[in-house]
């Protein structure tokens, strides 16, 4: 039996053998067209570990007849591109490869562009991080971007029933539900399921059952590449449960974001900012909830202090939501930035010098609590600025108690002027 793993000796040998991905290989889709018209465009395959992007590179380029060189950005450079270009030249065209293209520089990269207006190159490049930050706007413009989604539970324990029949497969016997177990366990990464099926068959001696395949995919890897595209993923998709108000949703983002490896401190920051920017004023006492979460795990420590968190996340996602205080602030800075200079009113200045007194600064200022109605009658507002209204109260929590006061303050100084003093 070859000593090559298990995921090389199994690899498809058609497009029709591949499992996942019908939406770019599918009867019409992206990659289909191309095989079937034997007409190869430079692309970019984006997707998770195992999602098939050097398989797909491969079937591309054996379908039309092309042949491929391959490398990878994690230990090339622009010498590899000459020699590459230089073989190209004696073939008259050539099809790259190029893996973790993320990792070519910008100037790296740039040595890829006249090849590939020539026609000399066609490029397929295959990345786990987001090209639209990793890949210079030159090169994407002349190389189409697919996603590739992590396989489906279904799709990845196809790959392993097919595992146990393929010639070159393992030969063993599984059970059903250790078949599922793999298949759940491997979080959509093709490579890693069969890995976990190989191990599994030698530490079971020919038979695959629950325990093995538990004790083959161990603890689990992070689901997410911190700082990376998934974990921001993740941490949007808990921001936008909690403002959702769906605390199933919030937890279980939250859940998974500590289960890969997220730093609980982050975290408790990021819930921080929604008890600020989402819940706001329509519950007042989300922030101190948080404060006081923070302090907790600070107090506690993992594991005992993440349901002090945890708590936090279902008080956000159940607390009513006002995003007024966020809006007003926006637009108290876009009038500070539109008005920097507008002089404040004399009365409201502060006349700390006899000079200061005799032009006028602090005169006629109107004392609230002395005199309600001079205060209202007062000047509050630049004059470029009077009339401008920057908070809204919503109908939420707390502020569906203040609305009414608030509109009742607002005809009060609109009419202040009237009343005289």
């Amino acid at each position: 039996m070859s000593i090559a793993p298990l995921a090389e000796r199994v690899r498809p040998k058609t497009l029709d053998e591949v499992v996942g991905q019908e939406h770019l290989t599918g009867p019409g889709k992206p990659l289909r067209r191309m095989l079937e018209t034997r007409r190869l465009s430079s692309f970019i395959l984006w997707g998770p570990p195992g999602s098939g992007k050097t398989t797909l590179a491969r079937l591309l380029a054996q379908g039309v007849g092309q042949e491929m060189a391959a490398i990878s950005a994690v230990n090339a450079g622009v010498k590899d591109i000459k020699e590459i270009v230089t073989t190209a030249r004696e073939k008259g065209s050539l099809v790259l490869f190029l893996d973790e293209i993320h990792r070519f520089n910008k100037s790296q990269q740039d040595a890829l562009l006249p090849h590939l207006e020539s026609g000399l190159l066609t490029l397929i490049g295959a990345t786990t991080e987001n090209p639209s930050f990793e890949v210079i706007p030159a090169l994407r413009s002349r190389a189409r971007v697919y996603v590739l989604n992590p396989l489906d539970q279904d799709a990845t324990r196809q790959l392993l029933e097919r595992a146990l029949t393929h010639p070159e497969g393992v030969q063993a016997q599984a059970d059903p539900e250790a078949l599922d177990l793999i298949a759940q366990g491997s979080m959509g990464d093709a490579r890693r399921a069969l890995s976990a099926l190989e191990l599994s068959a030698s530490l079971g001696q020919g038979r695959v059952t629950p325990a093995v395949a538990r004790e083959a995919l161990g603890s689990g890897t992070l689901s997410f590449d911190k700082g990376g595209e998934y974990f921001y993923d993740l941490i949007s998709a808990l921001h936008k449960s909690v403002r959702g108000n769906h605390v199933d949703a919030a937890l279980y983002y939250f859940a998974r974001m500590l289960e890969g490896g997220a730093d609980p401190l982050y975290l408790a920051r990021r819930l921080a900012r929604m008890a600020v920017e989402d819940v706001g004023l329509a519950d007042p006492n989300a922030l101190r909830l948080a404060m006081a979460a923070k302090d907790a795990y600070d107090f506690l420590g993992s594991p005992e202090g993440e349901l002090a968190l945890a708590e936090l996340v279902i008080y956000l996602a159940l607390a009513p939501k006002s995003n007024s205080s966020y809006t007003a602030w926006k637009n108290a800075q876009n009038a500070a930035r539109q008005y920097p200079d507008a002089p404040v009113p004399l009365p409201l200045r502060n006349a700390p010098t006899g000079l200061m007194q005799r032009l006028g600064y602090g005169q006629g200022y109107a004392y609230y609590h002395d005199d309600p109605q001079g205060s209202f009658a007062q000047q509050y507002l630049p004059e470029k600025l009077e009339g401008l209204t920057l908070y809204q109260a919503t109908g939420e929590g707390w502020e569906d108690k203040v609305r009414e006061r608030l509109k009742a303050l607002r005809a009060r100084f609109a009419r202040g002027p009237q009343t005289g003093r």
